[in-house]
């Protein structure tokens, strides 16, 4: 018998408003963002970030424009307490970013806070413990006395901590943990009973924070949850009220912006959802939500590329290319009816009016990226068939993003022909296109130096000569990278990897593909050779070339 069983559920009892008020606001501004990718999101890793991958992601946050930044659990973990010491006593917090660090309500959890903390500028003490029924019931075998006892003893230790160390700015929040599933009188009850001892006054505020820890309800029970909190709870002017929802039921994002309407101006959440269970509310999503509506998000996602490179690779987690914003394929249209509504949208658009393009709600420039893959040809069998026979045939294993790429050439001849495509012109286009691409520039000979810092060093062969080129960076593409962009003044950037060994022929040979934005425009490199790197830096040069020779052929 199968156990799927609906019947076990009870549904969320709505919440009882009268003239409930939020359906008929909008949103106007952006809230206070706080990124929580280095706590929230680090503990839901399967490999939790190293200290260089910390150090590059809170470098990101702060050029993304986060003015407030949780960086860590620093009294449950000795790699989080150093990282907040190491960018406190490093001096790597700007002035007008506020760092926000968790606890639970423990006296030695939160002394060992303070410590982490002690010198900073300006702190966010973040203060939880649990407040739901079955967390009362089930786990703690507490009533609610007890429960608010234990928010009480731990808000009296932080004022005691704070006042100890009047040299930092303090500013302290509190968390009713599984709030969506506490009784809302309850939460007010706690939340009273902390602030009563923070006494916060409106020139400094306390941060009351509601979190979805779990999302049990449709987007509007939790917006009548917070609207309904608003108007009960004691010193409402001396409160930031703050939410951090999750993506139990896929509407973490809906959730957020719903309690904004409904009063809230703070959102805490994560670049791209990462997060416990089905993530985080994704900051990306609900800021490029509001931009799309002619509102400011107050962070700069320009360099979207960029951003979800550096997730990436400080996650270890992939991006899906459906998703929102940011996705390989959001602006990309298969669909021929499709195709032809955008391109007839773009042709009679004038650079000064308002954005209105089917089938896109923004600009894809804005983000960074280029018309150049809004349209592809529409063909999911062909693309998996000019790939099988690659592989079967040659032994290359394409990424996705280059199948799809390659696909429009193969459509192209078939059309032309109004024949089919047999394997050996598959290979002989893929050849021409990819592995050829060997003027104007040739890499002659190179050296490297890994230390803390790769150190490139090597000679480039062009049409004007020899060019002796230098370069640094972490990682020896990045480094080959640096010394190209110095010697042929271009920007350059690697958005898409992949590398195998042949599985067809010599088994020491290694194939690599590359995916690179040259000032803007994007390229596709591919390359083989005995050597890994080497086959990698001569993908990057097959770019590198095509894009020097559609600026030769602009340039007549």
């Amino acid at each position: 018998m199968s156990a799927f069983n609906h019947q076990k559920y009870v549904p969320f009892t709505p919440i009882a408003i009268k003239n409930r008020r939020w359906p008929d606001n909008t949103i106007k501004t952006a809230p206070q963002w706080c990124s929580v990718d280095l706590r929230d999101g680090n503990q839901a890793l399967i490999e939790p970030m190293s200290v260089s991958q910390k150090k590059r992601l809170f470098q990101l946050l702060v050029d993304t424009g986060f003015k407030e930044i949780e960086v860590g659990f620093p009294a449950a973990s000795q790699p989080d307490f150093d990282f907040v010491r190491w960018l406190i006593d490093n001096n790597k917090i700007p002035r007008d970013v506020t760092i926000q660090v968790l606890t639970q309500a423990r006296p030695e959890l939160i002394k060992r806070t303070f410590d982490a903390v002690a010198g900073s500028t300006r702190a966010i003490i973040h203060l939880y413990n649990s407040t739901s029924k079955i967390q009362r019931e089930q786990v703690f075998g507490l009533d609610r006395k007890s429960i608010i006892d234990i928010a009480r003893e731990g808000a009296i230790e932080i004022r005691q901590c704070a006042e100890a160390r009047p040299e930092t700015q303090w500013v302290f929040q509190y968390s009713p943990e599984s709030f969506t599933a506490t009784e809302l009188e309850f939460a007010v009850e706690i939340c009273d009973a902390v602030t009563a001892i923070w006494q916060p006054v409106s020139q400094g505020p306390v941060i009351i924070n509601l979190p979805a820890t779990v999302e049990m309800a449709s987007p509007n029970v939790y917006a009548d949850q917070i609207e309904w909190f608003l108007s009960h709870v004691a010193r409402r002017d001396a409160i930031t009220l703050s939410v951090h929802t999750h993506n139990d039921r896929g509407c973490a994002v809906a959730a957020a912006e719903l309690a904004v309407m409904a009063g809230a101006n703070r959102v805490e959440g994560t670049l791209l959802g990462n997060g416990e269970r089905t993530g985080n509310m994704d900051i990306i999503t609900m800021a490029m939500n509001l931009y799309s509506q002619g509102i400011d998000p107050k962070l700069d996602l320009s360099d979207m590329d960029g951003i979800v490179n550096c997730v990436k690779e400080c996650t270890q987690l992939p991006v899906h290319p459906r998703h929102p914003y940011v996705g390989a394929l959001v602006f990309t249209a298969f669909s021929g009816s499709h195709q032809d509504a955008i391109k007839k949208c773009l042709a009679q658009r004038s650079e000064d009016s308002p954005w209105e393009v089917a089938y896109l709600p923004i600009d894809p420039t804005d983000l960074g990226r280029s018309y150049q893959e809004i349209i592809r040809v529409n063909s999911q069998s062909g693309k998996g068939g000019i790939a099988y026979v690659l592989e079967q045939n040659y032994g290359f294993q394409l990424p996705r993003w280059l199948q799809i790429e390659f696909s429009s050439a193969i459509q192209s001849r078939a059309e032309d022909t109004g024949s089919e495509v047999e394997p050996m012109h598959i290979w002989e286009i893929f050849e021409s296109r990819y592995l050829q691409n060997t003027t104007p520039c040739q890499l002659q000979d190179f050296s490297l130096e890994r230390k803390d810092i790769d150190h490139f060093s090597g000679v480039i062969a062009h049409t004007k000569g020899l060019t002796q080129i230098q370069g640094e960076g972490n990682g020896t593409l990045d480094a080959f990278i640096n010394g190209l962009e110095k010697g042929f003044d271009i920007n350059m950037q690697i958005l898409e990897y992949h590398e195998h060994a042949l599985s067809q022929g010599t088994g020491s040979e290694a194939i690599a593909y590359m995916q690179v934005k040259c000032n803007d425009q994007r390229y596709s490199g591919v390359a083989v050779h005995e050597d890994i790197v080497t086959a990698s830096f001569n993908a990057l040069l097959s770019a590198l070339n095509q894009f020097m020779v559609a600026q030769a052929i602009r340039a007549t």
